[in-house]
This record gives C-alpha cells, structure tokens and sequence, in this order.
C-alpha cells in the first residue's frame, strides 16, 4: 500500500505538469496560433474577418456564400531560442541542510524546433449555404532540457501534441450579414519526463515518465457583418475540459524508495484550455490596401486547476490569468496577381509571477510580420509570411515537492529567469479553388 501511494503521489506531481507546459514561439501559454500562412503575414489581424477556408479556424462564418471549392494547406518552420538559467534554486532533502539544486545553471534553447502543418476545405452547398472543415494543431510543443540541467527535477523532456477537427456550417443570411458554427473534436496526447532525486545528493537521479492521451470536444461559432468598405467579424470558441487517461513509470530510485520504481495504469488528469473571443474589422482604404485591426480575449483563467483522480483525488492550482492580445495589419494589392501584407501583434503571458516554473519559461511578446501571396494560376496561390517573435524577460519563482505528503517529502525551490528569448517562425502554403 506505500508502494501505491507514493506512485499516486508522484502522479500527481507529473500529471500536474502535463498541460502547463508552453512553447516559446508566438502565442501566450501553450497556444500555438500558426494556423495559416496566409493570416501569418499580417500579424492575424485579418483572421476574424477575412474570407476563405483557410480562415475557418478564427471565424466559421468565413466561407458564407463562397462560390467555388476552396482547398488550404501549409505548415510552420518554429524556431525558438533562448536560455532558462538558475538564479538559486535549492533542493531541501529530508534531515539535511537547503543546498543548490546543482547541475547545468545555464539551459540553453530548451524548447524544441518543429513543425506544424495545417489544412482546411470548403464548398458550397448553394448560394447561402457552405460547409468545410479545418486541421490543425493548436497546442502541440516539445521541451527538451539536458539530463543534467538545473531544471531536471521540475522539467526534462516533454512533448504534447493536439490534433483539432473543426467541421463547420456556415450560412450567409443576406447581402450583410454571414453567420457561422463548427464543432472541435480535440485529440490529445502527452508524454512527459522529469528527474527524481534519491534521498541522498551522492547517489544518481531517478527518474519517471507520464503518457496519457484523450478526445475531447468544444464549439466555435462567428459573424461576419458587411458595410460598405468596413467588414466586422465576431467569434467565440468555447474552452475544452480535457480529459486524459495514461500510465505512469517510476525507475532508478534507490534505498528506501525503491519500492517505488514499475508502472502504474489508470492514472487521469483533468484540466481546461482556454475560451477565445475574437473581434476584428477591415476598413478597404483604397482599391489595393485593406487596414485590419483584431483584438483575442483568452480564457485562461480555465485553467486554474488539474483535477486529479482516484486514487490520488485532488486539484493542484495553477492560477492562469485571462489575457488579450491584440494586432494591426494591412494587406497592399501590388498586381493582381501579387499581393504584400504587414503586421504587429502583442500578446500577454498567462503565467503569473512566483508561480511560473521552468516547465513554463513564458513572458510577454511582441510579433513583428511580413508576408505574400501569389496567384499561380488563376486556381493556385501560393502564400508565405515570416515572423519574428520578441520576448520580455521574465523570471522563475516556484516551489513544489518530490514526494509530497510522505514522510521523505522534498522540497524544491525553483528561482530562474528567461533570458534572450526570441523565436523565428517561416510559415508556407497555398490554396485551391475549383
């Protein structure tokens, strides 16, 4: 009966951290918002309002009284950078004096490169009706920390990854007025490794993994509204209460704790990411420039606890913040068949002071963007954007504890900072009509 607690308590401790983890690169929290090469290229600031399938994601109104099919497809190039370096982290072993969690003090570019791919389809049914479907992936990131990095008690290697499925109905009401709805159907998947530290400083680090994975669903619904030069676009995508379902190994722990190391099955976690509210307006200036401004209320305060199950039955806070981030932008018709777009966006961190920890190195950005399209053919476009992505410092302040509850229970005191974050992200595709 030890034996199970404890690994219902080191459960606890990882599963804690299964949806807490962030990517460094482009939106606050663990959102990925690389969704669309084509929206990329003005900062999102067109997203709510733009027209076309590869829209679907931001707004499901957007493909209302298309005429044609229309096919969208592309991926994002995701490189962060930046250094999560110790500033006295300590480790408190039970009966032994606070002493530096040791190892690497200088973590460097701990998030992973990657790619995220992207796709969407539509096509009328009639002359008001629409109907489509967007793929994507809105919170898949990789960590990657050295096995001998400061961080290792808290973070190791991590990976999450979502896969979202959005069919959509849309219907244009008159000449006016669109309105759209979509169902996401949310697949996720996490494994997660950290570091355990043996009772005794001389004696190596065990350690344990977390795997668990799930489906989950929420709602999108959107409006578009038309007057004259100015398009007004509104949506709501709802938070998803996910829920995952996975095992647990704990291995290399010595002495009195090994008893500790094997798998456990059955383990769950629930938590919640975030409700969306969007708005945005294009005013058409001139013939060739259209303005975009667009403004994203998050709910991350959804995520203020994972629940965990039986046999460990408890919520662990995380105490996110609600956010906005908001982007201006402008797209300029060079030729008909060229077409150049610019944008800025800024974009608050969710995380709180003294309760951000290395497993989410997070901070305030600030997205600088260019991008193009060009008309191949008069069915094929092709669409690429880069962005730059800059990142204030932020420091680390956090405690938890390896064993928690337990007699051999021990502390650690995480103190860090994000030093010289930035992130480089290339985003490519093109789109179909027929």
């Amino acid at each position: 009966m030890k034996s199970v607690k404890m690994m219902a308590l080191f459960a606890a401790s990882a599963l804690a951290l299964t949806a807490g983890v962030t990517t460094a690169a482009h939106a606050g929290g663990f959102y990925l918002q690389d969704l669309s090469a084509k929206q990329a290229g003005n900062a999102y600031s067109g997203a709510v309002t733009a027209k076309g399938a590869d829209a679907l994601w931001w707004n499901p109104a957007s493909i209302a009284g298309s005429t044609t099919k229309d096919l969208s497809f592309g991926a994002a190039y995701i490189a962060p950078k930046g250094n999560v370096d110790d500033t006295g982290s300590i480790i408190v072993r039970p009966g032994q004096a606070p002493a530096p969690v040791g190892g690497n003090p200088i973590s460097k570019d701990p998030i992973s490169t990657g790619v995220l791919p992207n796709g969407s389809f539509s096509m009328p049914l009639n002359d008001r009706v629409s109907i489509g479907m967007t793929v994507t992936a809105p919170f898949s990131f990789e960590t990657n920390y050295d096995a001998d990095s400061w961080a290792r008690y808290d973070a190791d290697k991590t990976r999450l990854t979502t896969i979202d499925i959005q069919p959509v109905v849309a219907f244009k009401v008159n000449d006016w007025l669109s309105l759209g709805v979509g169902l996401n159907a949310e697949y996720t998947k996490a494994t997660l490794n950290n570091a355990l530290p043996n009772l005794s400083p001389l004696l190596p680090d065990g350690a344990q993994t977390l795997e668990g994975d799930g489906w989950n669903y929420g709602y999108t619904v959107g409006a578009q509204a038309h007057h004259d030069k100015i398009t007004v676009g509104l949506s709501y995508k709802s938070a998803i209460k996910h829920e995952l379902s996975g095992d647990l190994t704990v291995s290399g722990l010595l002495g009195p704790l090994a008893a500790s190391n094997g798998t456990r099955d059955g383990l769950s976690a629930t938590f919640s990411t975030p409700s969306q509210a969007m708005l945005g307006v294009t005013l058409q200036a001139t013939d060739k420039l259209a303005l975009h401004a667009q403004a994203i209320s998050f709910g991350w305060s959804e995520f203020d606890y994972i629940t965990i199950g039986a046999p460990v039955s408890q919520a662990i806070p995380e105490d996110y913040r609600d956010t906005v981030s908001l982007a201006i932008g402008g797209d300029y018709v060079i030729n008909p068949k060229w077409t150049v777009r610019a944008g800025i966006q800024s974009d608050q961190t969710p995380t709180r002071d003294g309760h951000r920890d290395a497993r989410v190195p997070d901070a305030d950005r600030i997205d600088y963007a260019v991008g193009t399209s060009y008309q191949v053919t008069p069915s094929f476009a092709i669409d690429a954007a880069f962005t730059y992505v800059a990142f204030a410092k932020s420091t680390l302040s956090t405690t938890t504890a390896a064993y928690a509850g337990t007699a051999v229970q021990t502390p650690i005191i995480i103190k860090g900072a994000l030093n010289d974050a930035s992130a480089s992200v290339l985003s490519i595709g093109g789109h179909f009509t027929f």
